[in-house]
């Protein structure tokens, strides 16, 4: 069991290392343009890629469901673009200018280029799919996409509602985050041949750590530093995004405590991303949203139990921890 997440790694190399070297040189070999300006930005957004969360489940729960294929291959691929279409969409909606240290799209090349090249990502994962012998995998990454829409649209309708509770929130990031995460596992099942039962504790398996991983995210927002995250920070509470730990404190908090938090996310000042983490930290709000992180990657624990034991299952169980440890 991989102690640290260079272990992960290293034990992920071992188990799908040369899966995943073909998944980049699909990638790049699908995504290449007769235009220097479209392979320019391309090659930019590939800077944001980091973990390939979304392909390791793919081809892990394949590998430990059964054997895998060249279609876990074009699968992981698809995912891969879709994912980098939602965070070249988030960068947009967000106004953020930073990404894995990098300058994002729409800081460098504006709102127009980061709109256009998530659209170009979305296609060309479409047609990607669509050459698959099944219509079943291209059915559920319309699906899934149409999800990740409905959350990102939830939220934007939730923003400034102070007032947001946990089951909202929960449907939220279900949907912009853990779905595509759960649809990864689902189809990394089915096509391995898994049984119905076991597709579908997979499925489960998916959702709970994607859940798990937004949570730790939005922790991040709020407690990380950007030298170390790589992305800017402090964006959820400046676009008035209520995420768990600032919903459980103004359930919780003294209400003193809860009328300075509705102010400080009432009133926009340079240092209110700073004075709103001082007045939580104190707080027992971020430790409740470790707890709940840590009940989802549980359930995912518990989902994949009846799996045979491989080294695929290993890696599988570990990414639980570090979905919640991780600090990037």
């Amino acid at each position: 069991m991989p102690d640290s997440s260079a272990d992960l790694l290293a034990a992920v190399a071992d188990c799908i290392g040369p899966e995943l070297a073909e998944v980049e040189k699909l990638f790049h070999l699908e995504l290449a343009s007769g235009f220097k300006c479209v392979d320019a930005l391309v090659r930019h957004v590939s800077r944001f890629r980091g973990k390939m969360l979304r392909p390791m489940l793919v081809l892990l729960t394949g590998k430990a469901c059964g054997k895998l294929t060249p279609s876990h291959i074009t699968i992981a691929t698809v995912v891969e673009m879709v994912h980098m279409a939602t965070l070249v969409h988030d960068d947009v909606l967000d106004e953020a200018e930073l990404r894995r240290k990098g300058a994002t799209i729409n800081h460098l090349r504006g709102n127009e280029s980061a709109v256009l090249l998530g659209d170009y990502l979305i296609s060309h994962s479409y047609h990607l799919c669509s050459s698959l012998d099944s219509q079943m995998a291209s059915r559920a990454i319309a699906r899934t996409t149409n999800q990740v829409c409905e959350g990102e649209l939830l939220q934007i309708d939730n923003r400034n509602n102070l007032d947001l509770d946990e089951k909202t929130y929960t449907q939220i990031i279900t949907h912009k985050t853990a779905v595509l995460c759960a649809a990864c596992c689902q189809l990394g099942a089915t096509l391995a041949g898994a049984s119905a039962d076991t597709i579908s504790r997979m499925e489960r398996f998916g959702l709970s750590l994607g859940i798990a991983f937004q949570i730790q995210d939005d922790i991040l927002d709020i407690l990380g530093h950007t030298s170390q995250v790589g992305k800017t920070l402090g964006i959820d509470i400046e676009k008035g995004k209520m995420t768990l730990p600032m919903i459980h404190f103004m359930k919780t908090a003294p209400r003193e405590h809860r009328e300075l938090l509705r102010s400080l996310l009432t009133i926009h000042e340079p240092d209110q991303v700073e004075k709103i983490r001082n007045l939580i930290l104190p707080s027992d709000s971020i430790d409740y949203a470790r707890n709940q992180a840590r009940q989802y990657t549980q359930q995912a624990r518990r989902s994949i139990a009846g799996l045979p034991d491989s080294p695929a299952k290993d890696v599988l169980d570990a990414m639980a921890d570090f979905v919640i440890c991780r600090t990037i």
